[in-house]
């Protein structure tokens, strides 16, 4: 069965997440993926907010032609599980 965009896509940023815990590199993914399921979440849940970030970052750098801003990445893993989309307030 041929995989649709939507599985590529999702396999590609969980790729990326497992990169990044793997390499420790940023160590915050680790530590928000720790912090999440001690907060109650199941790996798949943390995984799956973890991934917005990832995709949010992803299409900010394409929407603004911009650089990778690892900063406003990692301030966005420490805000879950608010949403890189959602508003103060």
């Amino acid at each position: 069965m041929e995989k649709t965009e939507d599985q590529r896509l999702r396999e590609a940023i969980l790729g990326v997440i497992n990169s990044q815990i793997k390499d420790n590199d940023p160590p915050e993914t680790k530590q928000t993926l720790a912090r999440l399921q001690k907060e109650g979440f199941s790996k798949k849940e943390a995984l799956k907010l973890i991934g917005y970030v990832v995709a949010s970052e992803v299409f900010t750098v394409l929407k603004e032609n911009r650089s990778y801003d690892k900063v406003q990445y990692i301030s966005a893993l420490n805000a879950l599980p608010k949403l890189p989309w959602e508003k103060e307030g």
